[in-house]
């Protein structure tokens, strides 16, 4: 019989009464979907029910989601207060969030702002990309910049100024820098443990109760390239 596989506890980042925030693993869904797996909200009630003994229902409110394969800072609503307070923060686009992108090509310029124009194609789960407005596309925007490279490799930091599905994949793919992985967006090999080369690294927003400025950062997964690059950027990573 196999020898089940060790299961990685939830990374909590950031937690007070109102939010708490998990550096999600690759694999890990924010959301239901159609495999049936335990989703993010489930572990953190769990986890909620158990540290604090708490009986019953337990609020866990999705305020943001990252794909499956991506990692990085998630934070969900402790309360219905502050999911709609944090609902409302995400639609002026309030919230800033910084991702890091793993790509084989430098793109060129080394930093620049890049709009494209989106549709989701549901059934095949997949964002076409436009260069020009089209009938049902939503326009994308963000902001990137080379922030360090490897023999073979380059990183990106980039800022989302709008939030479309796989938009940070799909517009690094039409200019050439599919990210390092993502097959379904260009990349010709797959990483080992299914996981792409993209990372939230931080968010930051105004607290929806404490009115203070919060940042929460999330450390990049343990593995060899993500290793060297927090390494050349003097990173010391705490968190499991």
């Amino acid at each position: 019989m196999a020898k089940k596989e060790k299961e990685v506890p939830l990374r909590v980042i950031y937690e007070d009464n109102h939010l708490i925030a998990i550096n999600k693993k690759s694999g890990d869904i924010v959301q239901a979907d159609k495999t049936g797996d335990e989703t993010l909200p489930d572990k953190i009630k769990e986890y909620i029910k158990e540290k604090y003994n708490k009986s019953g229902n337990v609020f866990c409110g999705v305020i943001h989601r990252i794909d499956r394969p991506v990692s990085g800072v998630v934070i969900f609503a402790k309360t219905s207060k502050a999911l709609a307070r944090m609902n409302q923060l995400v639609h002026d686009r309030q919230m800033k969030k910084i991702y890091w992108a793993i790509v084989k090509k430098a793109p060129e310029p080394a930093e620049g702002n890049l709009i494209h124009y989106l549709y989701r194609d549901e059934r095949n789960n997949k964002t076409l990309v436009s260069r020009v407005p089209k009938d049902g596309y939503l326009k994308a925007e963000l902001n990137y910049k080379i922030i360090s490279q490897s023999d073979n490799y380059y990183l990106l930091e980039v800022e989302l100024i709008t939030g479309r599905h796989h938009q940070i994949r799909a517009q690094l793919a039409d200019i050439g820098c599919p990210i390092r992985g993502d097959l379904k967006y260009g990349f010709p090999r797959s990483c080992v443990d299914g996981s792409i080369g993209l990372h939230a690294r931080s968010v930051t927003f105004i607290h929806p109760v404490g009115l203070q400025t919060t940042v929460i950062e999330a450390d990049p997964p343990r593995e060899k390239l993500w290793n060297h690059f927090c390494e050349i950027l003097n990173i010391n990573r705490s968190q499991l």
